[in-house]
This record gives C-alpha cells, structure tokens and sequence, in this order.
C-alpha cells in the first residue's frame, strides 16, 4: 500500500465530509467511514464518498448473531467496500459467516479491544488480564476463523504481527508526536504503528479538526 493512512471521515455534514476528503486526498490512502457517517448518511453518503475515488473502509462493528451480521455483509456487498469491521467478541461461528458473506475483495477485520479501553476499564467489563492479553486471544480467534485481520492499539500490533505474519493489521487511535489524545487512552505515533507492523492507520480529529487539514495530511504523510 503506497498510503497507508486512511482518513476517520465522521462528519456530521456530508457535503462538509466531501469538501474534506477533496482537500486532503492527495495524502491519504483511503477513507474510514464509522458508525456516525453511516447512520446520518447511509448508503447514499458513502456513494458520494467513493466517487471521490478513494478505497472505502467502513468501520461498522458488526456485533450479532451470525445469521444477522451475514445479512448485514451481504446488504453492503453494493457499496464496494475496501475493509469492514466486525466484533471478534462476536465469536467464531459470527466471524465465519461475515467473511463467507463479504464481497470477493473486501478485507474483514476484527476489533479486538476498543482503544478508549486500559486494563481498568476492560476489567470493569468482565474481562480478566490486561488489555494486550484480550487482544491476543481475540486476533488468534479471528486468524482461526478464517479472517484478514483485526483491529488493534499501535501497543499491541507488534506483538500480533509477529504472531500472526501475514495478518492485516487495522490501528486507530494514532496521533502524532506532541497531540492531544482525546478520549483515546492506548496511542502510539503513526510512525511507530507502521514500523511495528500495521497495514492501515486510521487518522480523525489529527486531519479532520487541525487549522489546516492539507498541511495536517501533509506533514502525517512526510513522516511515514
């Protein structure tokens, strides 16, 4: 992948979300459509988007019984997608039946353990063992359920790359040197995410919400 930083396009106004990825898509690999995009937009939005002429990810963490999320698979196999999400503490059987569902060249992946999440508050959910502890148990899951790859803070991707070489490794919550982070809670800079081993760099506010997003692109882009 020549880029590899895919912009977080979560905006409220679609025609604001284009304006957006026009200005800035000379430095970016592709777009991530999340949960707030596609329910104020639809399927509509992401059309509009892809005519841009960017790969499109969307980041829907699919989380169901198995026959409900390959339902959902097949419902946007008409989107094209590049990448789409599920939820590995969906469980194999799910995981299975969302790849056999997805489009011939759409990428599935697993989020393991949101990046809003430390240990304290994954063990307030039930989960015993550190963060990284989760991760690895989730991206051994979606590698035996037949999956690309998973979803993962740039703290635990090297340790998953080297377990599993020929995944496809999905890192958010980046944010270059000196940023604020946010309600992320586990980040690391895009440099070292894709020195340890991620696929695609998924990269919001950083861009989205700087004085000016192309020099913001730019300078991210320059240190890759």
């Amino acid at each position: 992948m020549a880029n590899p930083v895919y912009l977080a396009l979560d905006l409220p106004q679609l025609d604001a979300a284009k304006t957006l990825c026009q200005k800035v898509k000379g430095h970016i690999g592709g777009v991530k459509l999340g949960l707030e995009f596609f329910c104020a937009h639809g399927h509509h939005g992401v059309h509009e988007i892809a005519h841009l002429g960017l790969p499109v990810f969307l980041d829907l963490k699919l989380h169901d019984i198995p026959n409900t999320v390959a339902g959902a698979m097949q419902a946007i196999h008409v989107l094209e997608p590049a990448i789409v999400t599920v939820h590995a503490s969906g469980g194999r059987a799910m995981m299975e039946d969302a790849k056999a569902a997805a489009g011939e060249n759409c990428k599935v992946v697993a989020v393991t353990v949101l990046t809003s999440l430390d240990d304290a508050a994954l063990g307030r959910t039930g989960v015993s063992g550190t963060a990284h502890d989760q991760v690895m148990r989730l991206a051994d899951l979606a590698e035996a359920s037949g999956l690309d790859g998973i979803v993962c803070s740039g703290h635990e991707v090297k340790a998953v790359h080297d377990q599993w070489r020929k995944g496809f490794f999905v890192v958010p919550g980046l944010r270059p040197g000196g940023r604020a982070t946010g309600d992320q809670k586990r980040v690391v800079t895009p440099r070292q995410a894709r020195d340890d081993g991620a696929s695609v760099l998924v990269i919001g506010r950083p861009i989205s919400r700087a004085e000016d997003p192309l020099a913001a692109a730019r300078e991210i882009e320059g240190t890759l």
